[in-house]
């Protein structure tokens, strides 16, 4: 392969995978000009029509699609062992780029970033907020946090807090109002702050288990006057008095610890798997990777929720 080729092939796979000369021009820190015609020279270096290009829009041509798909995957191993060079000397340093769940930043990272740095002052941290958990490498993330765990080849999960629960919460004000559920179908004779998910447009149906060792799970359905397909906004609404809602409990953590929402139908609250660090490989693991996991893992202890 002539080695001349790898600078071109790398601009386009920020062009093809932006979707925009503008957008991968800015990350990279060049023209958009100077983009377009190092497309130019290597369209016509390897002979083939890489991109379709009108003046709104672009697509990749049936060449271009199938040498994206090859060179991303690449490029992502690339990056991630430069990344890692810095291992070397022993001490974390280096960017760590994470891909996480909004949820999972707030509640596990953003509050430790203060002691984190502290503790690693050679260490940087991107945080890719993103749903679903993709592809780790190709996406030359060396991380990614999400709920429960599901493992693909070459992926390994470490549990970063304990097992969660569904908690069913208002404030007091709220129930001085209108009265304490008892049971899952009281709710049926309370305002519920509905939730919609983002990609199916289904709304969330509260989960439960019935009461007693072996419960089984069961969901129940809920009207409100209120639906959000934002969680931290329909925290938010509860916290007005608006309604109840219903949320993993270490998403509103903070305010069941200083009393601005209480939980309620303890008893049968509905447990599922906490979240997880999935790493590519345990084996020569980088030490800033190391350092990551055995911070999270040791806040995981600390988690005491209410």
């Amino acid at each position: 392969m002539d080695p001349s080729l790898l600078p071109s092939l790398a601009w386009f796979a920020h062009i093809a995978h932006h979707r925009s000369f503008t957008r991968a021009a800015e990350e990279m820190g060049v023209s958009r000009a100077a983009l377009s015609q190092n497309l130019k020279a290597l369209e016509k270096q390897l002979g083939v029509k890489l991109l379709y290009r009108t003046t709104r829009d672009m697509s990749l041509t049936e060449a271009g699609q199938q040498l994206f798909d090859t060179l991303q995957p690449t490029l992502g191993e690339i990056e991630h062992a430069v990344r890692n060079l810095g291992d070397a000397n022993g001490e974390p340093s280096g960017l760590i780029r994470v891909n996480t769940s909004r949820m999972a930043a707030k509640a596990l990272i953003e509050p430790h970033l203060p002691e984190f740095y502290a503790r690693y002052p050679k260490l940087r941290l991107e945080l890719i907020m993103a749903e679903p958990l993709s592809n780790i490498i190709a996406d030359g993330c060396d991380a990614g946090i999400r709920l429960g765990r599901s493992l693909a080849d070459h992926v390994v999960a470490v549990p970063v807090t304990p097992v969660l629960s569904m908690a069913v919460v208002g404030t007091p004000d709220y129930f001085k109002r209108h009265g304490v559920p008892k049971t899952p179908s009281d709710l049926a004779h309370h305002n519920c702050i509905n939730y919609r998910y983002s990609g199916s447009g289904a709304l969330h149906d509260w989960d439960f288990n019935e009461r007693g060792k072996r419960g089984q799970h069961f969901t129940q359905a809920v009207t409100g006057n209120l639906t959000t397909n934002d969680d931290e906004g329909m925290t938010r609404a509860a916290l007005q008095s608006l309604g109840l809602i219903q949320n993993i409990d270490i998403a509103i953590h903070p305010y069941l610890a200083d009393g601005r929402l209480v939980r309620v139908l303890r008893d049968w609250a509905h447990t599922q798997a906490g979240f997880y660090l999935y790493t590519p490989t345990r084996e020569q693991m980088p030490s800033k990777v190391r350092a990551l996991l055995d911070f999270l893992v040791e806040k995981r202890k600390a988690i005491a929720l209410v």
